[in-house]
C-alpha cells in the first residue's frame, strides 16, 4: 500500500452559510422547528433569506467544516462538492482553498445556484437552519476521482449529501475506490430526519463492513438503531463499527474503539452564542488526532476542545488559531 499524500478527504455539500440573530418569536412566526433542519426551495430561501435580516454570510457545509478544522490543526485535506459559477460559488471556492484545503472540482454552469444555509439563531445559541441545496446536489459521479480517493488516508462522507441522486452515486464510487485502495471511512449521518430517508441505506453500508468510524448524536444513534436507550444503541452500533463516537451536547461524549471506551466532559465555556458547526468541529478534532495516531482519550478531548471554539463565536469555521487553541488546552 502506498503512503497517502492526504490525511483526509471528504465529499460533501458546498454551502455558503446565511446567519442571522433572531428572537424566538420570529422562529414560530415562521412555522419553523427551534434548533431543527428542513431542506427547503428556491421559493422558500428567497422567503426566508427576506425575513432574516441583517445577516453575514461564511462559507460553510458539514463536511467542508471538519476539513476547514482539520486543516486548520495542520492535516492535509481535500474536499469533492459542487458549486455554481455565481458569487457564492467563488467566495465558497475562495474560502476552502484559502484555508489550505486542495478542491479543484470546476464550478457548474447554467441557473441552479450555489448552495445556501439559512441560519436563525435564537437568544439559546441554538440554530434552526434551512436549507436550499442547489448546484450541491448535482454533483455527479465523474468528480470522483479513484486516484485522488486513494491518495488519502480517510474518507469521510456526511449524511446530508446522501439524499440527492447524483451525489449518492458519487459516495458509492468513492466508498469503492476506498476500499480498493485498503484505505479507512469515515462517516457522520448529520440527522435524524436524513437518517429516517435513508435508515436502510445507513444500516447497509454498516453491515457490509464499509464503515470504520463513525460520529452522531444521542438522537441520530437512537433513530439509526431503533433503541431508546443510550448504552443498547452504543452496544448495537460498536459491534459493527470498529471506532464509535457518540456526541451529547453540554453532557460531553464517548467512544468506543477495540473493546475501550473513553469518555469526555464538555469543555467549559463563557458563553454559548452559535451552535452551528460544533459537531463538525469535534469531528474535525477527533479525526485529526486519530489519524495522528493519538489514544482514543485524548482524541475525544480534542474533539471536544474544537467544537466549545466553534461555539463561542457565529459560524462554523475557526476564528483562532485552532492548533494553539488546542496545544493550551491539553498541556
Amino acid at each position: 500500500m502506498t503512503q497517502p499524500k492526504l490525511d483526509v478527504i471528504a465529499i460533501g455539500n458546498a454551502i455558503i452559510d446565511v446567519i442571522a440573530n433572531c428572537p424566538d418569536t420570529l422562529i414560530d412566526e415562521l412555522g419553523l422547528t427551534h434548533g431543527g433542519m428542513q431542506l427547503i426551495d428556491a421559493d422558500q430561501a428567497r422567503s426566508l433569506y427576506t425575513a432574516m435580516g441583517p445577516a453575514r454570510e461564511v462559507s460553510g457545509g458539514s463536511a467542508a467544516n471538519t476539513l476547514a478544522g482539520l486543516a486548520a490543526l495542520g492535516a492535509k485535506c481535500g474536499f469533492i462538492g459542487q458549486v455554481a459559477q455565481d458569487q457564492l460559488g467563488e467566495v465558497f471556492t475562495h474560502d476552502i482553498q484559502a484555508a489550505g484545503i486542495e478542491f479543484t472540482v470546476p464550478a457548474r454552469a447554467g441557473e441552479t445556484p450555489t448552495a445556501r444555509c439559512l441560519i436563525f439563531v435564537t437568544p439559546d445559541g441554538q440554530r434552526t437552519m434551512n436549507t436550499f441545496l442547489g448546484a450541491s446536489h448535482l454533483l455527479s459521479e465523474d468528480m470522483v476521482d479513484d486516484a485522488a480517493i486513494a491518495d488519502a488516508a480517510v474518507l469521510y462522507l456526511e449524511g446530508y449529501l446522501w439524499d440527492p441522486a447524483q451525489p449518492r452515486v458519487a459516495m458509492r464510487k468513492a466508498i469503492a475506490a476506498a476500499r480498493a485502495a485498503g484505505r479507512k471511512i469515515a462517516f457522520s449521518p448529520s440527522e435524524s430526519f436524513i437518517i429516517d430517508m435513508h435508515r436502510l441505506d445507513f444500516l447497509s453500508l454498516i453491515e457490509d463492513g464499509l464503515i470504520d468510524l463513525m460520529f452522531c448524536n444521542e438522537p441520530e444513534m437512537a433513530t439509526l438503531t431503533g433503541e431508546a436507550g443510550f448504552e443498547e444503541g452504543l452496544a448495537m452500533l460498536s459491534a459493527k463499527v470498529p471506532v464509535l463516537v457518540v456526541t451529547k451536547g453540554a453532557d460531553g461524549a464517548v467512544a468506543l474503539a477495540g473493546g475501550e471506551r473513553a469518555e469526555v466532559a464538555a469543555e467549559p465555556i463563557a458563553r454559548v452564542v452559535d451552535t452551528t458547526g460544533a459537531g463538525d468541529l469535534f469531528a474535525a478534532g477527533f479525526l485529526y488526532g486519530h489519524v495522528r495516531g493519538k489514544s482514543l482519550q485524548d482524541s475525544l478531548r480534542m474533539g471536544a476542545i474544537c467544537a466549545s471554539e466553534i461555539i463561542s463565536h457565529y459560524g462554523a469555521r475557526p476564528e483562532c488559531d485552532l492548533a494553539d487553541f488546542v496545544a493550551q488546552r491539553m498541556g
